[in-house]
């Protein structure tokens, strides 16, 4: 399962059933879970912890020292959940001492070939970034979004739930959970009822949430004022939606 052209060092912990294939180096303080699938040309480096049931694809580049010219050494960490897949030339790095010292990505997560996942970032799961998707440092990205090909990603910028970001955006403030975005600058364009569809959410909750899109955007309210007519829908679903637009940091994209 290990190729004889592998190099591991001997502080590497790998778990039962792991393939390494030829020619990828596994460095210090790097731990891979059971069943994990480590293609050829993979450069791992640690800290990191890698879960169960994940493949990583060929020239892959996880768990490097960030970019952030602050960094001067710290041993942060990348930490990684189960049954995510990393295609080729996908890139990550661990975190810095002026945020928590973490990268996070939780589980089920596709990152199609050549993302990158900058410094700091908090990643839940289910989620979907296509070709060439960049999170710059400190973004957070919740459950079930997808991000298409070559969108770009501020730092500090927060992802809701179930949102999406159409091919080529360039975000640069949060998208609130449920919408859909796009454009450069990305600006909202509807909700993301398909995806909620898939995800089981009734045509009763559906409607609630198109309710609250047009209260926040297409009342000519302020904010304040589109959360409490939000609030008055009396909608459990919106529970994550309204806490979400209050307490974002950057301001929330607009029309």
């Amino acid at each position: 399962m290990i190729h004889e052209t592998a190099i591991i060092d001997p502080s590497a912990e790998i778990g039962a059933n792991v393939s390494v294939g030829p020619w990828t180096v596994i460095g210090p303080n790097v731990v891979i879970g059971d069943n994990c699938d480590i293609r050829s040309h993979v450069v791992l480096k640690g800290p990191t912890t890698i879960g169960e049931n994940n493949t990583i694809y060929q020239f892959a580049s996880v768990g490097e020292d960030c970019q952030d010219k602050k960094y001067d050494g710290e041993p942060t960490e990348l930490v990684i959940g189960d049954n995510n897949v990393f295609r080729e030339s996908v890139t990550i790095h661990r975190g810095t001492v002026q945020d928590d010292s973490l990268t996070k990505i939780g589980d089920n997560n596709l990152f199609m070939a050549y993302v990158h996942v900058a410094h700091d970032c908090v990643i839940g799961n289910d989620n979907i970034f296509a070709n060439q998707v960049t999170l710059a440092g400190h973004v957070h990205v919740g459950d079930w979004v997808i991000l298409g090909g070559m969108t770009g990603v501020h730092q500090f910028c927060h992802i809701g739930s179930h949102s999406f970001a159409a091919v080529n955006s360039i975000v640069v403030q949060d998208i609130p959970p449920f919408v859909m975005a796009q454009g450069h600058n990305a600006k909202p364009r509807t909700i993301n009822a398909e995806g909620l569809k898939r995800r089981g959410y009734t045509p009763e909750q559906i409607q609630n949430v198109r309710r609250a899109y047009k209260i926040l955007y297409r009342s000519s309210l302020t904010v304040e004022e589109a959360l409490e007519g939000i609030t008055a829908l009396n909608e459990p679903a919106l529970d994550g939606f309204t806490a979400f637009v209050e307490n974002s940091s950057r301001g929330i994209i607009r029309p």
